[in-house]
């Protein structure tokens, strides 16, 4: 992780408001207005460093990866046309049909994508080939993603040092092998209140899912902080995602994969009621 010391005035403050605004339950502005809307490096800093921070000051621990902005439609959403990634923390992770309060975050939305659970560690270099041998089985997730940044006015440096607009995941309980499975020809149905609302297959992720994970692999790899056993990887969106407008259930069906649920409620979020 990068050390707050070796930051930039402005990275540093940029870091300090996306913290607050997380802490305070209030948006930020753009902070692409402290270090530029097209330094990937300097938005990796302030990202490290609010990890860092988390870890430090609540003593959350690091449990896997994901990858954002990788579906066509999504990236369409909001005119960023590369992916990128953030780190998923221990608290972030829920059960399938768990209760998520709307208190607990700002701008909250869906999307349906699949989660993979390493067996064995990734390196630089690794091709969708080696992903698909060092995954012990995946699962069905909707990740709830969330900005810290006004009206999701958010470029690529936003959302990367907001920890690729991260909220929270939800895992299945029913992991299925690769065995047998083209990630990339099954479908997805994502729906609320008993009805369709994104659609999507796991083409739309990079080509596959796979791939997904073997790009993270390398970009992680090169930043120095490769992928690990036992750590979880939401490889990208299969379709577009929704906004959560109330309290409600979505359910996201995966074609041989299974489902997963989540229901939001009105009560706050632990310690903001």
């Amino acid at each position: 992780m990068t050390s707050t010391t070796a930051l930039t005035a402005e990275q540093r403050t940029a870091a300090q408001r996306l913290l607050a605004a997380e802490h305070d339950r209030r948006p930020t502005t753009p902070v692409r207005e402290l270090i530029g809307d097209s330094d990937i490096d300097a938005a990796y800093a302030v990202q490290a460093a609010i990890i860092e921070e988390k870890i430090a000051t609540a003593g959350q621990r690091v449990v896997g990866r994901k990858i954002g902005l990788t579906s066509p439609s999504v990236q369409r959403q909001f005119g960023v046309y590369r992916p990128d990634f953030g780190v998923l923390l221990d608290d972030m992770v829920l059960a399938d049909r768990a209760d998520a309060p709307l208190g607990r975050f700002l701008q909250p939305r869906v999307e349906a994508e699949v989660a993979f659970v390493l067996g064995s560690d990734l390196a630089a270099g690794s091709t969708p080939a080696d992903v698909l041998r060092a995954t012990e089985f995946v699962l069905p997730a909707l990740e709830i993603v969330d900005s810290r940044i006004e009206n999701w006015d958010i470029r690529i440096t936003d959302t990367v040092a907001d920890n690729a607009s991260s909220g929270a995941v939800v895992l299945g309980t029913a992991p299925k092998r690769l065995d047998d499975l083209d990630l990339a020809g099954l479908g997805m149905s994502l729906e609320h209140a008993g009805e369709p609302v994104s659609t999507g297959v796991g083409a739309a992720c990079l080509g596959s899912p796979a791939i997904a994970v073997a790009w993270l692999a390398q970009e992680v790899a090169r930043r120095g902080n490769p992928l690990r056993a036992g750590e979880i990887v939401l490889a990208g969106a299969w379709g577009p995602m929704v906004p959560v407008t109330g309290p409600g259930t979505y359910l996201g069906r995966f074609e041989s994969i299974g489902e997963v649920r989540v229901r939001f409620t009105d009560a706050a979020a632990e310690g903001n009621s």
